[in-house]
């Protein structure tokens, strides 16, 4: 079984800051080719989700295949999707 591409955008933004790593609502990654491009913070919360996603799990509330969560950063809270990208 082939492990699901997972692409990751920046949907929206909460702290009063800009980003430190310059992402802007509208950013997208491909988790396997571009998560140097990613703050390391976001790429610290994503990982659990990516993981979850690809090996069958949901989460609670969220759509199928997909997983919203924040950067850690109380000053800038840019807020990311994960999803399952079906070809």
């Amino acid at each position: 079984m082939t492990r699901p591409k997972i692409k990751l955008t920046l949907i929206d933004k909460k702290g009063p800051c800009g980003c430190h790593r310059g992402h802007r609502i509208g950013d997208t990654f491909d988790y396997d080719t571009e998560r140097g491009k990613l703050c390391p913070m976001a790429m610290h919360v994503a990982f659990p989700y990516v993981d979850i996603l690809r090996y069958g799990g949901a989460i609670p509330g969220q759509p199928e295949g997909t997983a919203v969560f924040c950067c850690p950063d109380a000053d800038v809270i840019n807020v990311f999707k994960a999803e399952i990208v079906t070809e």
